[in-house]
């Protein structure tokens, strides 16, 4: 857990309005005091119509500023108070725009460009982004990896409906780099309403995630697919895509995301992963969320070409093995 730092956040008060001034840099310590600070504005009395969050002197912020802002306007608008981003740096406003913020916020600046200005250089929340390299193989992964669906799609196709009529392909929102949402491919290992049986299904893990070793709404075919992680194949499309690597971290439900905590959201520094720490240390014996965050935050240490290369030799041999993680 982490500890409540002392950081200063210059806030200025006006009848009922707060002008709270950012620091340059908002990871997850800063993150933490940043939550903490707007909780305090929101529940003050009398109640302020209107918060501006100062962004003059903020040059970088990850993936745990944009879980403290998420956050911060959620509760923000259950007390009816505007929430407001103020002079936001160009290089920020593109990091808002990767994780699709942009869109939820209103975004004011005491100035306005006349002229069109040159795409900003962001600095990566995590060197595995930036990396041309790792790009390559996943490009490369991915066209390989949609080869073998392509000749696999059919038999699979056919035994789907076989066992349970419906759609072959099962798309389901997650949550990738930044908590940036985006559609994840999958053939269907469910019956077809299987999202809305979920409630009636025991979650046997502990913190924000869902797994049923048991699950009744698994089909027979679904379950072969699931143990021989053929029914994951067609995330290579997401590969190809750029919304997933070869290598990664598990990518989260929504729903799982809004239950994070600051330090929580540091797992989204990195793009999520058809396979990575959690999967090749024996995902289906997990059970504790924290164990997950830190595999993640393991790999996120521990990356280089080199460890992804390892994790993706381990892949395939934990597939070859009698007691399957997958």
């Amino acid at each position: 857990m982490i500890q409540q730092p002392s950081i200063a956040f210059p806030v200025t008060q006006t009848e009922e309005l707060y002008l709270v001034q950012l620091p340059a840099l908002l990871t997850v310590t800063e993150a933490v005091a940043f939550r903490a600070k707007c909780r305090e504005l929101i529940e003050a009395k009398p109640t302020p119509t209107k918060i501006i969050l100062d962004f003059a002197q903020t040059t970088f912020i990850d993936s745990s500023a944009i879980g403290a802002l998420v956050m911060c306007l959620k509760a923000a608008r259950s007390r009816q108070i505007e929430l407001v981003l103020w002079s936001v740096k160009p290089e920020i406003l593109t990091i808002l725009e990767l994780a699709d913020l942009h869109q939820h916020f209103t975004i004011e600046s005491e100035t306005v460009p006349l002229e069109p200005q040159p795409q900003p250089q962001i600095e990566a929340t995590h060197p595995s982004i930036q990396s041309k390299t790792k790009r390559a193989i996943d490009i490369l992964g991915a066209i390989v990896g949609l080869g073998i669906t392509a000749v696999v799609f059919v038999p699979i196709a056919i035994a789907i409906k076989l066992d349970n009529p419906g759609a072959v392909l099962f798309s389901q929102t997650r949550c990738g780099h930044m908590g940036r949402r985006f559609q994840v491919w999958k053939f269907r290992s469910m019956v077809t309403n299987a999202e809305q049986l979920k409630a009636q299904v025991e979650n046997q893990n502990e913190g924000a995630f869902f797994k049923n070793e048991n699950d009744p709404r698994i089909t027979r075919v679904g379950r072969f697919l699931r143990k021989t992680s053929l029914d994951e194949f067609p995330q290579f499309w997401n590969v190809l895509r750029g919304e997933m690597s070869l290598v990664g971290t598990r990518p989260p439900l929504p729903e799982e995301v809004d239950r994070y905590e600051i330090s929580n959201w540091q797992r989204l520094n990195v793009k999520p992963g058809i396979t990575g720490e959690w999967q090749v240390h024996g995902r289906s014996k997990i059970r504790n969320f924290e164990e997950v965050i830190q595999l993640d935050l393991r790999y996120q240490e521990r990356w280089s070409l080199k460890y992804d290369l390892q994790l993706l030799l381990k892949t395939v041999m934990v597939l070859f093995k009698k007691d399957s993680a997958f």
